[in-house]
């Protein structure tokens, strides 16, 4: 489970790096049902990157694996073309990470949205660093 602490600092450190790139975000940390455990949107983040945080901790929560990740199963020819239009619809881009405890368990995700898709996942990366285990 992942605590209210651990989802703040995910947060503040995704914030510095938005902050130090120049490019406000929004950043979303979701425990690992799914459900939102804290959420930020900076000021003049893009009000449409709302959903896409939020879609990107969720892909990467469902599936245990970096959001970008699940293209490889969802693109033409691979094993579940189309797998993108499941479970109300996911984010096969870069901005979403899972999180885990110390134990190995998935806790929950980080989704990052408002810059360039490589930017999102090193603002993502920013945030899980700070996973306080």
């Amino acid at each position: 489970m992942i605590t209210s602490l651990q989802a703040d600092a995910l947060i503040a450190a995704g914030q510095t790096r938005a902050d130090a790139l120049g490019i406000p975000v929004n950043i979303a940390v979701l425990d690992a049902g799914a459900h939102l455990k804290s959420f930020t949107r900076q000021d003049g983040a893009v009000l449409g990157s709302i959903d896409i945080a939020i879609t990107k901790a969720r892909t990467s929560v469902l599936f245990q694996i970096p959001s970008e990740a699940v293209w490889d199963y969802a693109k033409p020819g691979a094993p579940a073309p189309g797998l993108e239009n499941s479970n109300g619809g996911l984010a096969v881009f870069p901005g979403g990470l899972p999180l885990f405890g110390a134990d190995g368990a998935l806790i929950g995700a980080v989704g990052v949205s408002g810059g360039a898709p490589s930017q999102d996942h090193d603002i993502a990366r920013a945030a899980v660093a700070a996973l306080i285990r």
